[in-house]
Order: C-alpha cells, then sequence, then structure tokens
C-alpha cells in the first residue's frame, strides 16, 4: 500500500507508480476535466489547425479538424473508460497487455515522446517570447522550464490548477486576437478561404497531423482518469479535452488564418502571438508574457507528469524524482533547439503510436473479460505483433497513398490484427480458484 507522503515527508499526496488509486483518493468530475480541459487548449495546438486550413481551405480543413477530434474523443474515451474503472495508469495497462518485462517497450517509448514533447514546448516558450520582445531565448527557455518542472512535482493537483487557469486564459487571448484582427480584416470570406496556392497537404494527411499532436498523451490517458470515480466520469473529462477544448484551440487558429490576419501562415500556422504582440500596448505585452507561460506550462507539465510517471514505474522509482531527472534532460534538449523538430515528432507519430492504442483498447476494453484470470507472461507476442503490423502498414500508406491518414489505417490494422491473433487462439488461465480471484481483484472488474 502505497503512503500519501512523498519521499521527502511533505504532504504531497502518493500519486501511485505502482498500483491503482485507490477509491478514497479518486478526484472529483471537476477536478479531472480541469486536468484535461487545459491540456490541448494552447498555442501550439492552434498552430496545426491553422497550416492545416492554410493548405487545405476553411470548409475542407473545419472537416479534418472536426474528423480527427472525434476520433480522438473515442481513442481517448475508451482508454480513460478503463482507467476510471480500474484506478490503473499507463504504465499498469501495458503491463497486463505487453508483459511484466515486455511492458518496459511500450511505456518506455511513450514516456520518452512525452518528455520530447515537455522540450518542445518549453524550447516553444523561449521562442516565442524572443520572436516577441527580443528576450534571450534559452535564458527564457531555462527559467520557464524550472517553473515547468517545480508545478509537475506537485503531483496531479498542480495539473488540475494548471488546466483550470490555462483554458480561460486562451480563450481571452483569442477574443482580443480576434478583436485586433477585426480592425484590420474582412471575416466575410472567411468560409470560402481556399487555401494557399501551392498547398499539397491531403485531407488524409491533414486529419493524421491534427491527431498526433495529442495521441501520445492521448494513449496514456490512464495517467489522468484513473484518477475518475468511474469509467463513465472518465469518459466525461475527456470529452472536455476532445473534441472540445481541442477543437476550440485547432479552429481559432484556423479561423485567423481564413480572416488572413497570419503571415505566413503555411509556415506558421495558427500563431497568433505576433498579432497581440503587434499593437505595442504594454499592458496587453504583459498579458502576452503570462498567456505564453502559462498556456504552454500547461502541456509541459502534463507531458512530464506522464513521463515520470511511467519511468518511476519503469526503475521502481517515485514519480517526484523521476520529475526532476526528466525535467533536467527536457530542459537542456529545449535549450539545445530541439523544439524546432516539430514536423518530425509528428511524423514518427502518426505512424508508430495509434497501432500501440488500438491494441491497448483491444485488449482492455473489447476482450476485458480475458484479463480475468489471464496468466501473467513476461512478454506477450500478440500485443507486440498487433503494434507491430499497424505501424508497419502505416507506414506504408504514409510513403505511398498519401491521400488516406496513416493514422487511422494503423489505429485500425493494429486492432484487428490483434483481436484476430487473440479470438483465434485459447486463453491461458491461471490454474486455481485463489488465483483466479486474486486476477479478478487485480482487474477491478
Amino acid at each position: 500500500m502505497e503512503t500519501t507522503q512523498s519521499d521527502t515527508g511533505s504532504k504531497l499526496e502518493s500519486e501511485f507508480e505502482h498500483s491503482p488509486v485507490p477509491p478514497e483518493h479518486r478526484k472529483s468530475l471537476m477536478t479531472v476535466a480541469a486536468v484535461w480541459f487545459g491540456f490541448p487548449m494552447i498555442l501550439t495546438n492552434a498552430v496545426p489547425g491553422g497550416i492545416v486550413v492554410a493548405m487545405l481551405g476553411f470548409k475542407e480543413g473545419f472537416a479534418a479538424i472536426l474528423l480527427a477530434n472525434l476520433i480522438m474523443f473515442v481513442f481517448v474515451g475508451l482508454l480513460s473508460y478503463r482507467a476510471g474503472q480500474t484506478g490503473k495508469n499507463f504504465a499498469l495497462q501495458t503491463t497486463e497487455t505487453f508483459g511484466s518485462v515486455g511492458y518496459i517497450v511500450a511505456s518506455g517509448f511513450l514516456s520518452t515522446v512525452v518528455v520530447g514533447w515537455f522540450a518542445f514546448n518549453t524550447g516553444a516558450t523561449g521562442s516565442a517570447l524572443h520572436n516577441s520582445f527580443g528576450w534571450n531565448e534559452a535564458l527564457v527557455a531555462a527559467i520557464a522550464g524550472i517553473i515547468f518542472i517545480a508545478a509537475t512535482f506537485l503531483g496531479i493537483k498542480a495539473l488540475s490548477w494548471t488546466g483550470a487557469l490555462a483554458a480561460p486564459l486562451f480563450i481571452i487571448a483569442v477574443i482580443i486576437a480576434v478583436a485586433i484582427a477585426a480592425g484590420h480584416h474582412d471575416f466575410g470570406g472567411v468560409t470560402g478561404y481556399a487555401g494557399i496556392a501551392g498547398g499539397t497537404m491531403t485531407f488524409g494527411a491533414a486529419v493524421t497531423a491534427i491527431m498526433a499532436t495529442f495521441l501520445d498523451s492521448g494513449t496514456m490517458a490512464a495517467d489522468f482518469t484513473r484518477w475518475s470515480k468511474n469509467g463513465k466520469q472518465g469518459v466525461i473529462a475527456t470529452a472536455s479535452a476532445f473534441p472540445i477544448a481541442s477543437l476550440i484551440a485547432q479552429l481559432s487558429g484556423g479561423f485567423l488564418v481564413a480572416a488572413g490576419a497570419i503571415a505566413d501562415p503555411g509556415t506558421a500556422g495558427g500563431d497568433f502571438t505576433p498579432i497581440l504582440t503587434g499593437p505595442g500596448n504594454i499592458v496587453l505585452d504583459i498579458f502576452v508574457v503570462i498567456f505564453v507561460v502559462v498556456n504552454l506550462g500547461s502541456v509541459c507539465t502534463h507531458c512530464l507528469y506522464n513521463g515520470a510517471l511511467s519511468w518511476s514505474h519503469i526503475v521502481r522509482s517515485k514519480m517526484r524524482l523521476l520529475t526532476l531527472i526528466l525535467g533536467a534532460i527536457g530542459l537542456a534538449a529545449a535549450i539545445a533547439g530541439v523544439w524546432s523538430f516539430y514536423v518530425n515528432w509528428l511524423a514518427l507519430l502518426g505512424v508508430i503510436v495509434p497501432p500501440l492504442g488500438a491494441v491497448l483498447i483491444a485488449d482492455q476494453v473489447i476482450l476485458r473479460r480475458r484479463l480475468v484470470g489471464r496468466v501473467e507472461r513476461r512478454v506477450r507476442p500478440t500485443a507486440f505483433i498487433g503494434w507491430g503490423v499497424g505501424a508497419v502498414v502505416g507506414l506504408v500508406v504514409h510513403e505511398t497513398l498519401p491521400s488516406l491518414s496513416d493514422a487511422i489505417v494503423g489505429m485500425v490494422v493494429g486492432l484487428v490484427v490483434y483481436l484476430a491473433i487473440e479470438l483465434a487462439r485459447r486463453p491461458a488461465h491461471v490454474g486455481t480458484r485463489a488465483d483466479a480471484e486474486e486476477a479478478h481483484a487485480a482487474v477491478g472488474i
């Protein structure tokens, strides 16, 4: 049984790195929803929304953004429902599906990727304030990163606080940006915006790009929704992020691009900070600094929390210690400029992550009754086969059929392959009644 205090002896609640969250430690729907709501409603999520609209035009871009977010709701919602039922985090889920040793590959891969996103968004904080005010980019990133690490150290409660603050700040910032843009641009032609000349992005690629922005932490949704009182509340909390918060962020960027308010939208996407800093108003400039730090701080703390929680389970340590270690590594990467490889991250995630999540859904949700009494194995090859085949097919689609969404194809293939293999074989179960009862209790059914 885990304690309710951290290693330092302070009054910080246990993060339950190695066991399900007990019922008495579950959080209210509002708290869990706050964790999710402020996560995708961020400036760096407005960027891909703007790029998609710039490449496809407003109507087709809107359709791609909407479809991607609805798929994300189903994808993340199913994983969240299971997490709310069992109280298990992502590492515990992957242990059941990929094996007591095999999970290290799946969990280690994704938890490393999200630390990369922490580095990217920390670097983006320095870049945004450098571009807006000429401040030293590396110094700003370093200061911001230290703040983000400190907030993550406080745990799940701090994530709900940052989310509850980041979301309204984003909405206020968008309203101000739209008001400023309205004085210089005609919004009457927004819905008829046809996109920039020479746009080469296909509809399928656009769907993948939108999904890829949160596929990693979406797959690790259990880290957040395990705190829900039940599966239903986990799904409701998820809906606050996908589609609601994510749509607000991405469509805000897309709207301002379609209105002609953003220079070079094919590259800058929906980044509207230049609109806010354009008037040169000192009060508005102060707001921009607060907005950028808090808004990007929300996604940074969430990603670092994901990474630290999973790695703490892998190395049998504590989330807070890994927060400091991984935070330092991510901060060094941010200062080194890793944030500039944004497009490469999206391409990687769009191919590799979806089938991993699909295998989890197949095993944890569709075949959940088979978890009862199932023999624990060090490695479960069927899970890796499903993930691997899905990833390979997704890669082939990415290279040869750009009109399709490699994220969706990989997801479907991974799920179908895993189900086909598992349903064709006789499940191995533990032999005794006592073992079965213990396994029954462990999966929370």
